[in-house]
């Protein structure tokens, strides 16, 4: 599982989409992409479902979300 932890580039005032986007290209059939993120990235979800990928996203407290994404075969 590749993992992108978007909170320390938030928090330093960066965008990570094109990091996540990278990560999520990269990735074989069945293979997930776990984004952390410091709130729960809908715009996301709905970009990366658009391009078959499903998800499951986790409320890890503190403000924080996981949220595993898996390319659909």
């Amino acid at each position: 599982m590749a993992t992108v932890d978007a909170r320390p580039i938030i928090a330093s005032g960066e965008e990570p989409f094109e990091t996540i986007m990278a990560a999520a290209g990269a990735l074989g059939d069945g293979e997930e992409l776990e984004v952390l993120a410091p709130f729960e990235p809908v715009p996301l979800e709905g970009v990366l479902s658009s391009q078959g990928f499903s998800y499951e996203a986790e409320d890890i407290g503190g403000g924080d979300w996981r949220v595993v994404f898996r390319r659909v075969s």
